[in-house]
């Protein structure tokens, strides 16, 4: 198991403090802050559940009243992420800005740091989770591995990286994609050249990557505070499909501890060097040992891939299968409280997104979580508030194992892991992929 790793600033570093912004209320008696999440996502539905515990408020910057965030958020600002004036309304009182999304304009937020509110991650830490190749430049600069890149201007750009490091390639937009949107995988120099002639041509800025011969993806999940305090949960494994994330298995089975141990150094690491405040994921190739390149005081197993800097789908696990959940240790950093206990509660927890199907059953959601309870009543379920379409995250379902079981025994995880895709799968699509009928069996397992 990947122990729990805790940085904290040495006492003699004074506690850092937001700068004074003029109408922040200060906080006495029974009052408790208020944190502004811009976006109304999921992830700023999940922050406002989290928030409930804690006695705080979440205000939610959505663009429409039946947002998920806005759906149960008490405190809804209308208007765009876009938006400088709607921006300053839901930063009004407000004791931090943050995020459910990284796609707010940087100087949108450098305007209102300027103003004194208190904006969590700093917009000069977000710009790398924003643009894609700052972060690789900002990577690469600090000696983090990543794989090899150049900016795209022209076709041919693409076409003399292909030939020089190999196809495919991997061409991504440098701001605004995410789930596989903005990102292209051409096999050869016929099909680059058209997508880049085609992007190009809509004003979207590329850059060109290496396509990595990898083993897997994982992901490495930490929290920071202003003080200066670090939080890492274990080291995950994502299972993507389509370019998207379906399962997350925490901690990763069969990771060595010493891998585990630099992928979580290297998040904490970076998570201080850019100055990020709240949650970060850190999105990681692992490639195999014959293909790893050491250096920099790396092993060369694993390359960055993404950064988020907010709340992430890879650390939803952690609402169930951790002491503190991502949610609420982002509430705790963006406020410099103290960083909560991320150690794990179960030897291994599946999460599985219920990815709405091509078509939506006929059994409402409501029922088919009433069939589900009556199969696995230990299964978790997120539902999100949104309408069902193709592949879109609709939910995940989180499941834990026994405590008798060991994340080193492939047959336990790939149990959980079965119980974990069967109910996400039911969720979306009203149908059990095993075939159980209820009406089979008395046990209903």
């Amino acid at each position: 198991m990947t122990p729990l790793i805790l940085v904290t600033a040495g006492s003699s570093q004074p506690r850092s403090e937001a700068p004074p912004a003029p109408d922040r209320p200060s906080i006495s008696g029974a009052q408790m802050p208020t944190v502004t999440m811009v976006g109304g996502g999921q992830l700023a539905r999940m922050t406002h559940q989290a928030a409930v515990a804690l006695g705080q408020r979440l205000r939610v910057l959505a663009e429409n009243p039946a947002d998920p965030a806005a759906q149960v958020s008490p405190d809804v600002v209308l208007g765009s992420h876009t938006d400088l004036d709607a921006l300053r309304r839901a930063a009004k009182g407000a004791h931090a800005l943050t995020f459910d999304h990284e796609h707010v304009p940087t100087e949108h937020l450098e305007t209102l740091v300027a103003e004194g509110v208190n904006v969590a991650p700093p917009p000069q830490a977000l710009v790398y989770a924003q643009d894609k190749f700052a972060m690789r430049r900002k990577l690469a600069g600090l000696g983090i591995p990543v794989p090899a890149f150049v900016t795209v201007s022209a076709p041919s750009d693409v076409t003399d990286f292909g030939d020089e490091h190999g196809w495919p390639v991997v061409i991504k937009a440098i701001r605004g994609g995410y789930d596989g949107r903005g990102v292209w995988m051409p096999e050869d120099a016929e099909t680059a050249s058209h997508i880049v002639t085609e992007q190009l041509g809509k004003g979207v800025s590329l850059l060109v990557e290496a396509k990595v011969a990898l083993r897997r993806e994982l992901s490495a999940m930490v929290a920071r505070s202003p003080f200066g305090q670090g939080a890492t949960w274990p080291v995950v494994e994502t299972v993507q499909r389509d370019g998207q994330c379906a399962v997350v298995i925490a901690p990763a089975p069969d990771l060595d501890v010493e891998l585990a141990t630099e992928a979580e150094g290297l998040a904490l690491r970076l998570a201080a060097e850019l100055g990020v405040v709240g949650a970060m994921a850190v999105e990681l190739f692992e490639v195999d040992p014959a293909a790893a390149v050491p250096g920099n005081g790396f092993s060369g197993r694993i390359l960055v891939n993404e950064l988020a800097m907010r709340p992430h789908n890879s650390g939803h696990w952690g609402m169930d299968g951790a002491r503190t959940g991502q949610f609420e240790q982002h509430l705790r950093a963006v406020l410099d409280y103290p960083l909560g206990d991320t150690s794990p509660l179960a030897p291994v927890t599946v999460m599985a997104n219920i990815l709405g199907a091509p078509e939506a059953p006929a059994m409402t959601m409501d029922e088919r979580l009433h069939h589900l309870f009556a199969r696995m009543p230990d299964a978790k379920v997120h539902l999100y508030g949104k309408g069902e379409r193709k592949a879109r995250k609709i939910g995940h379902v989180n499941v834990l194992g026994d405590s008798y079981g060991s994340i080193d025994d492939p047959k336990y995880v790939a149990a959980v892991r079965r119980r974990a895709e069967l109910a996400a799968h039911w969720m979306s699509h009203g149908e059990w992929a095993d075939g159980w009928d209820p009406h089979e069996t008395e046990a209903g397992k």
